[in-house]
């Protein structure tokens, strides 16, 4: 996000932990197995631990996974591995302690006493998702790769995406991961790797040991068609592209008392009318909404 952003949603607008769970209840009625909590930050959010445990009670609800930058996780993570969150992705884009208050003015050592803490806590598998920014952190690739395979996490490259206010910064430090994928296999031997989970990231292995290392392609290699995704914000807006302007405001239907059945009509019709693909690389100014604002 911006420096200096502080234009955060108000708790007033917040979907209530009630409200949530009934919206993931008919989602799950309806066939939806997978539900991650992501973000802004989730850990902010009060009682996370409470509404995890409540999510996973629901029945057909397979797997509730968590994103997070880690700063909280510290504190959190025990309590989210005992409410049922199976996996959790960190978003974590440098190693060096400068270079990570530049990005995003906090420090780096409580996101690795939060990986510490997770590990501790049996999470399994734990994600590191690293943005790779041309002129930013495209020297630390492979000492990336080289922390995920001392500590067992697996690895993940997202390709930066133009959203919001930065998207001129994104513009201008995009980097296609096929150049990373080239640059790796000069340093490790990559073969063909798979890992669990409905995500788009396609999979290569480090031979001879355990690492995964994803990419995620949003530009070079978008993976529209496979899109099986929406997301919920913390006030209520089902997005249907995070690149598009789509979107369902179900926080008014649910204070106005509609039923059950009438929620997954609802919710059925949004996906009726989910786009065919975001437009970054055709249009690449247009600004669709800032990441920290629409949350999750």
């Amino acid at each position: 996000m911006p420096k200096g952003f502080n234009d955060f949603e108000q708790p007033d607008h917040w979907l209530t932990h009630n409200e949530i769970e009934r919206v993931i209840k008919a989602f799950t009625e309806l066939g939806v197995a997978r539900v991650r909590l992501t973000g802004g930050e989730p850990l902010i959010r009060k009682n996370i631990s409470q509404l995890a445990q409540r999510l996973t009670a629901l029945p057909g609800l397979d797997d509730l996974s968590l994103s997070t930058n880690a700063i909280l996780l510290d504190k959190h993570a025990d309590d989210l591995y005992a409410a049922g969150v199976s996996r959790i992705n960190v978003s974590l884009d440098t190693l060096k302690p400068e270079r990570f208050k530049e990005i995003t003015g906090g420090e780096l050592q409580p996101v690795l006493d939060g990986l510490t803490a997770a590990k501790k806590a049996g999470f399994t598998p734990i994600k590191i998702n690293m943005v790779a920014m041309k002129g930013i952190n495209d020297d630390e690739f492979e000492n990336m790769v080289e922390f995920c395979l001392k500590h067992d996490f697996t690895l993940r490259f997202i390709e930066t995406m133009p959203m919001g206010a930065t998207g001129d910064d994104a513009t201008d430090h995009y980097l296609d991961l096929q150049i990373v994928k080239q640059q790796l296999s000069k340093c490790f031997d990559l073969i063909p790797g798979v890992m669990p989970g409905g995500g788009p990231a396609r999979y290569m292995q480090v031979k001879n040991t355990e690492l995964r290392i994803g990419f995620i392609t949003p530009i070079s290699q978008h993976f529209c068609e496979t899109c099986n995704r929406v997301r919920l914000s913390v006030d209520g807006t089902l997005y249907l592209c995070l690149g598009q302007d789509d979107k369902v405001e179900l926080r008014p239907l649910l204070r106005k008392g509609i039923s059950d059945d009438e929620l997954k009509s609802i919710l059925i019709d949004a996906i009726a009318i989910k786009p065919e693909k975001h437009e970054f690389k055709d249009k690449p100014q247009q600004v669709v909404r800032l990441m920290s604002m629409t949350g999750g």
